[in-house]
């Protein structure tokens, strides 16, 4: 279990100071109001997420530490929306597609919803 940890938590680490990295470049070269840097950043974790887990699931010789790093530990530290879309994807793929749409529905309301209640929070006594 310590082993795990580790590795989750390396990947983490490097996939959190990537995300900070990729941010910085691509706000240096747009400065609009759409949040253009969460996004790609979002879309670019989907796509390495996927490519990780399809690698891992074509060649198999990605060893279960190395899935964590890269998986759970890289991908999570980028962004949890690549998490988020791959467990989406497995449900839309097992037929489970009630299931799916209640999960993106429920997140991305509760989500801004709880931004929201920890502003208001934030701003007791």
């Amino acid at each position: 279990m310590i082993k795990h940890l580790f590795f989750v938590g390396s990947g983490g680490a490097l996939g959190s100071i990537l995300r900070y990295l990729a941010a910085i470049c691509i706000s240096k070269h747009y400065s609009g109001g759409f949040p253009l840097a969460t996004f790609l950043i979002n879309i670019s974790g989907c796509v390495f997420i996927g490519l990780f887990i399809g690698l891992a699931e074509r060649f198999q010789f990605i060893s279960t530490d190395t899935k964590l790093f890269l998986v759970t530990g890289l991908c999570g530290g980028y962004t949890t929306f690549s998490a988020f879309s791959s467990e989406n994807l497995q449900l839309f793929q097992n037929g489970n597609h009630l299931t799916m749409v209640s999960y993106i529905f429920f997140s991305v309301l509760l989500g801004i919803a709880g931004v929201w209640l920890g502003i208001l929070l934030s701003r007791i006594g």
